[in-house]
């Protein structure tokens, strides 16, 4: 089991707050092994901890067979524990406890054998009593678990406490299994009743997200899943704990089958149901997750009355749902325990009779999977030939669904199976090497680049190097998708598969021919020989016009844009650009100008246009069947211009949806920078530094061989938690590491940034020397378009604060050009600047006036490391003067941050919740509350609400 409980922030939310907000009740329910049993642990404790008495009991599975009131005799067993029968007397009505003999034997014997209806309702009057009264010296959470097992008694007697509780503090919280509630079962009706009852709340825990399951995953194995395991263990376990915890391997794979103990859990509620029912399943379980009621119906032999009988008891005990025109078992771990029950004979005989069936009636399924499940069902009944022709056909018919993954699948078992299958060729009517190029294309578009990789080399080994035109071609082909495909997982020899493409289709005026420039010219690009990229660029240009082929020209024209990225007059290239793209309509064309476009915008300072255009792109590329790649990437394209515009909370969930994707390698480094600069501007240090290692790990081996953008964002993610850590020396020294970057496209835009953090590490190193370094770096760089002006003024102001000739209006206007973009965080940054070298100049009127507008740009963002600088330098100035002449301190000798806690002390605050609100922790606000007490002489924090009112500091609440 994991050693913390991931995932169920709301859900505790939720119990804290019914705890705080007592009397009350909770009823909360799950599905078997979704954790209420660990959710109860947690808010147990977190109840103790707040002073609550803990009372616990669980209905047991016989209960409705002889077993009444089992929860309440295991609470009062346990209160006698604690204080004795004497001490339970006590808190009864003239100390008679007589009345409790029917649940526990230590308080004696009934008064009768058969109660009577008089006697029921003292029992639950005393038992009501006996938790109030308990609740008078301290409050009291009541937990009932397994509520789905209680007897009619344990029902009645919960529904008489949660319908008479009064002003005493006790919480009543109930769990119970929701896919236990058939459609007879009796706690559903009270559940309902009980749900309408004022100061009641429902709670229904939802399976864990892919996010979370890594996050449990990496409790459970002690090391990072990565998110291929994550997405795997996902998919199979259906965001279920338990599930999550039997499926995974200590050695971190897994699991092939399920374990005999998850085994018999799944099986226990179909082993119930009558053995037809049972025998129809194992059918159902055959054809899928979800099977329609025709194909069902064909494969059985029942027809539809039959059938409609047959699976009703399935559906009233929840194993199986209706869904759509069909049905669908409530968890696809029950449909593989059922599959895995059949016997050998019954494997084969019924998914051939499944294939059969839909092989002869189309109607049956859907154009887009048919072919794909009739070849999964051949393969299952082990028919090599018919697996292999239905593979084929389905391969084709997932790739015009956009279903590159699937495609991948199907042509895998293509290949699987080709030497099984005799003449294999004239069956599908195409050579292998033929299958082999469809397989690495799909793999390309799919993500899966490792795979990709290794098909086209064994493509390539089938092939004669000196073959005719058309083996040629297909070679170059491959080569091309093979340099593609190294480059994205950062694997050396990508350049020199695509050279060797060009170098087969010599002075070709063809599309291929440009395709394989093009590629050259992205990939080489990166080299820092921009200019034979620039020439191979328009050589595809040259090619693609004079043939007329739309979609090889958005392609070149793309790449002319991207080797040398002009923000300034580059507005025109990006028209042409997209007019052709629009002629082309070519989806991989489309996705490509997405990515291109947004970036433009963005690096013009149109921030809010990127996003807009990144997520349009990131919509299309779900529907492309490109979301594991371009879609990771328009991922980037909509989190940067969000936290450019401060809208932090929302790129916080696009990095972390595109990290959930699994995407490719360059495409993770990004996603983890931006999230760990993220994290550090909000404080959290710690995750800032796993980004960053595990940015430093994936931009590794990319090192050797090329340079890119991702180069300078993992330096600047490195600067920021040097200087966070108070390590400027180091920080200055990684600002140097630019000189080795010189001549990369689209330099300029990542080098400013680095070179003003340079800036700001050098005034805290005290090194005015490095000012000349730093211009010298800064001399080779241009400077194109709005956003990298108003960098470049950052970095002027920033020498010449290095320097000591520090000026109020050069950082003036650079928070003015910050303002005119729309970006509230180095806008603020610049606010600070402009505060310390008005004060430096003693000019504490200024210092205030900006430090306000900074510290109210920093809060709405949260952005902790920022206003915490801003709050210390507020200490230390002192308030203006009012316009009446009024003194300059603030009153009583308080600091302005001392005067914003007591503020908040005085409407009522504690400690965490002013650390909340001003951004500090809650040691520094007990710190802060301390000074109020000594400065204004009170002994408490009541004393120094009632000073702050008396003398009307505050005419409003905070």
């Amino acid at each position: 089991m994991s050693p913390v409980l991931v995932g169920r922030t709301a859900e505790i939310t939720v119990l804290d707050d019914a705890l705080r907000d007592i009397p009350g009740a909770v009823l909360l329910g799950g599905e078997a092994g979704l954790g209420k049993t660990r959710l109860m642990r947690e808010f147990a404790a977190r109840a103790r901890a707040a002073g609550a008495r803990l009372l616990a009991g669980g209905c047991l599975e016989l209960g409705s067979d002889g077993l009444p009131f089992a929860p309440f005799t295991t609470i009062l067993r346990g209160l006698v524990r604690d204080i004795g029968t004497d001490g339970v007397a006590a808190l009864l009505p003239r100390g008679d406890t007589s009345g409790l003999a029917r649940l526990l034997p230590e308080f004696g014997e009934p008064e009768s054998d058969a109660a009577t209806a008089e006697e029921r309702a003292r029992l639950f009057e005393l038992v009501l009593v006996l938790l109030e009264r308990l609740a008078a010296e301290r409050p009291v959470a009541l937990i009932i678990e397994d509520a789905h097992w209680a007897d009619r008694s344990t029902r009645d007697l919960l529904a008489f406490l949660v319908r008479n509780l009064s002003g005493a503090p006790l919480l009543i919280v109930v769990t119970h299994r929701s896919d236990e509630l058939h459609r007879t079962h009796p706690l559903r009706a009270l559940l309902a009743e009980l749900g309408r009852v004022e100061r009641v709340r429902r709670l229904d825990l939802a399976p864990l997200g892919v996010r979370e399951v890594g996050e449990l995953a990496a409790q459970l194995l002690g090391h990072d899943p990565g998110p291929g395991l994550a997405l795997r263990l996902h998919e199979r376990s259906g965001g279920n704990p338990l599930f999550v915890e039997a499926l995974l391997d200590a050695d971190g794979t897994l699991a092939c089958e399920l374990p005999e103990s998850l085994r018999d859990l799944l099986l226990a509620g179909i082993q119930r149901l009558p053995e037809d029912t049972q025998e129809l399943l194992r059918v159902a379980a055959v054809g899928g997750v979800h099977v329609d009621h025709a194909l069902l119906a064909a494969v059985s032999g029942e027809d539809d009355a039959a059938l409609s009988r047959l699976l009703r008891p399935a559906v009233a005990a929840n194993a199986l749902l209706v869904s759509g025109d069909g049905y669908a078992f409530r968890h696809a771990l029950i449909r593989e325990a059922v599959h895995d029950d059949l016997l050998p004979g019954e494997h084969t005989r019924l998914h051939a009779r499944f294939a059969e069936a839909l092989e002869a009636d189309a109607a049956l399924m859907p154009a887009g999977r048919r072919w794909v499940a009739i070849s999964h069902h051949w393969h299952a009944a082990h028919d090599a030939l018919w697996a292999l022709v239905s593979a084929w056909r389905a391969a084709a018919e997932s790739r015009r669904a956009l279903a590159y993954a699937e495609s991948l699948t199907m042509l895998s078992r293509v290949m699987e199976l080709w030497d099984q299958v005799p003449d294999a060729e004239g069956r599908i009517e195409a050579p292998y090497a033929e299958v082999l190029r469809q397989a690495a294309a799909a793999a390309e578009i799919a993500g899966e680049y490792g795979r990709g990789i290794t098909i086209a080399k064994r493509a390539l080994r089938e092939l004669p190097e000196d073959g005719t035109a058309d083996r040629r071609r297909l070679r170059a082909a491959l080569l091309e998708m093979s340099g593609r495909m190294r480059h994205q997982l950062a694997k050396p020899g990508f350049l020199e598969d695509l050279r060797e493409a060009v170098r087969l289709l010599p002075d070709e005026a063809t599309a291929q021919r440009a395709r394989a420039l093009t590629a050259l010219a992205t990939y080489g690009r990166l080299t820092t020989d921009i200019r034979s990229a620039q020439d191979a660029a328009a050589e595809a240009l040259r090619i693609a016009v004079d043939i007329g082929d739309a979609t090889a020209e958005a392609d070149a024209r793309i790449t002319l844009l991207c080797a040398d990225m002009d923000y300034e007059h580059g507005l025109a290239q990006l028209a042409d650009a997209e007019e052709a793209v629009l002629r082309s309509g070519a989806h991989r064309i489309v996705m490509r100008f997405a990515v291109i476009k947004s970036h433009f915008l963005e690096g013009a300072g149109r921030h809010a246009e990127a996003a807009e255009v990144a997520r349009k792109g990131a919509v299309r590329a779900a529907e492309f069947g490109v979301q594991r790649t371009q879609g990771a990437f328009l991922t980037i394209n909509v989190a940067e211009p969000l936290l450019s515009l401060g809208r932090w909370d929302e790129a916080a969930e696009m990095l972390e949806r595109g990290l959930e994707l699994d995407p490719p390698i360059t495409t993770r480094t990004s996603l983890q920078v931006l999230s760990g600069e993220l994290a550090l501007a909000r404080g959290d240090l710690a995750a800032a530094r796993a980004r960053l290692a595990s940015s430093r790990g994936i931009l590794a081996p990319q090192k050797r061989w090329t340079k890119s953008q991702d180069t300078f964002a993992v330096l600047r993610l490195e600067m920021g938690v040097l200087l966070a850590e108070d390590r400027p020396r180091e920080a200055l020294e990684a600002a140097y590491g630019l000189c080795d970057q010189a001549g990369l496209p689209d330099g300029a835009r990542y080098a400013w940034p680095v070179l003003v953090l340079g800036t700001d590490a050098a005034v805290r190193a005290g090194d005015p020397g490095a000012a000349a370094e730093l211009e010298r770096h800064a001399a080779a760089i241009q400077v194109r378009g709005s956003a990298q002006e108003a960098w470049h003024r950052t970095f002027r102001a920033g020498i010449a604060r290095l320097r000591g000739e520090d000026d109020v209006c050069a950082w003036d206007e650079v928070a003015a050009s910050w303002e005119k973009l729309g970006c509230p965080y180095p806008r603020a940054e610049a606010l600070l600047h402009a505060a310390q070298a008005a004060l430096s100049a003693g000019d504490h009127d200024a210092a205030h006036d900006r430090l306000t507008e900074a510290l109210e740009l920093t809060g709405t963002l949260r952005a902790a490391l920022l206003h915490e600088r801003l709050a210390d330098l507020a200490r230390r100035v002192r308030r203006p003067r009012r316009a009446g002449g009024g003194a300059a301190a603030a009153p009583l000798g308080l600091t302005p941050r001392e005067l914003e806690v007591l503020r908040l002390v005085a409407d009522g605050h504690g400690n965490r919740d002013i650390a909340a609100a001003l951004f500090i922790s809650a040691k520094t606000a007990s710190v802060h509350v301390s000074n109020i007490l000594g400065k204004l002489g009170v002994a408490n924090r009541g004393e120094a609400a009632a000073t702050a009112h008396r003398l009307g500091l505050f005419d409003e609440p905070a």
